[in-house]
């Protein structure tokens, strides 16, 4: 009996090292999103582009926004001085301009929002491009975008952003 129980903790023994040493072949790495957003010189040329095509619209939406406050605070001004009908008019007036506003800012933003994600989404197939190949070429068996917590030797992010400006 105690043989066979022998033979049992040496077989956990020998699988156990089996096991530790297919542990230490196993590469892991990760990649952070955030950061390659921030430091590629492809998404900050990309910040750059969305920045060009916008910034006409954003500055009319501003002047809109500029034009929409003096014409109130003019009302705010003038409004005891008006007869009734006049004031119900003028009014009006704003609060058609405040929707038109509040209407073309949402448009805006939306346009925006949808601009940025393709963009965003194009330096994301970029970076799997670059991190399947690296995983390839550095034989890595799994690697994670995103996580909670990540030991600074699985960090690869620098390689990838490394390779991402050199492939541009």
């Amino acid at each position: 009996m105690k043989n066979l129980s022998n033979k049992i903790v040496l077989g956990l023994v020998i699988a156990m090292a089996g096991l530790t040493a297919t542990a230490q072949e196993f590469r892991v790495g990760v990649v952070n999103l955030d950061r390659i957003f921030r430091e590629a010189n492809s998404a900050k040329a990309a910040q750059t582009k969305l920045e060009q095509e916008f910034t006409k619209r954003e500055k009319e939406l501003t002047d809109l926004a500029g034009q929409l406050k003096a014409a109130s605070d003019k009302f705010e001004r003038e409004a005891p001085t008006l007869a009734e009908s006049q004031r119900t008019i003028r009014q009006r007036q704003l609060v058609d301009q405040d929707r038109t506003f509040q209407t073309k800012r949402r448009e805006f933003q939306e346009d925006l929002n949808a601009r940025k994600n393709e963009e965003l989404q194009l330096v994301i197939e970029r970076a799997n491009k670059v991190v399947k190949n690296l995983a390839e070429t550095e034989k890595y068996d799994l690697i994670l975008q995103e996580s909670v917590y990540v030991n600074p030797k699985h960090d690869i992010t620098d390689k990838v952003i490394k390779a991402l400006n050199a492939s541009r």
